[in-house]
């Protein structure tokens, strides 16, 4: 699964100061050659569709239709919940940002993110990958 730091990064890569865009663009790549799947948290959309609205409200909607076009797959077990409401509590963490880690932790996945003070946080607890570290050519595939 993938945050609003990277899913922003496939409609904005243009945006002054984005980095990673490589890799970004490559894990899109590969998961619409059906390399690599993308489970996602159940607010995933609202959050992607809210950071793009404030950063190019012009393009908010047809990103927006295109993200929801992706029929991702969602994961809103309890589990799921439970895990993101104790890594919210235990990291100090907004739970918006804790749940796209929890489904990787509950489904046995890698959550791929570009927020490197979460991933500073919370890579202790396992199953997240910085972006920029990402190479889907050897072994840092997901």
């Amino acid at each position: 699964m993938v945050d609003a730091s990277v899913a922003v990064k496939w409609v904005l890569p243009e945006m002054d100061g984005e980095a990673d865009i490589d890799q970004a663009m490559a894990l899109l790549t590969a998961f619409q050659r059906g390399e690599v799947g993308l489970l996602q948290p159940p607010h995933w959309l609202a959050e992607v569709a809210a950071v793009i609205a404030r950063l190019r409200p012009t393009l908010a909607a047809e990103a927006t239709t295109l993200f929801h076009a992706l029929d991702l797959p969602v994961v809103d077990d309890l589990d799921v919940y439970l895990r993101g409401c104790a890594l919210a509590t235990e990291l100090h963490r907004h739970l918006f940002d804790t749940l796209y880690h929890a489904v990787a932790l509950e489904r046995g996945a890698t959550f791929i993110t570009a927020d490197a003070c979460y991933w500073r946080k919370a890579s202790s607890q396992g199953a997240i990958q910085l972006l920029r570290e990402l190479d889907l050519d050897g072994a840092g595939a997901p």
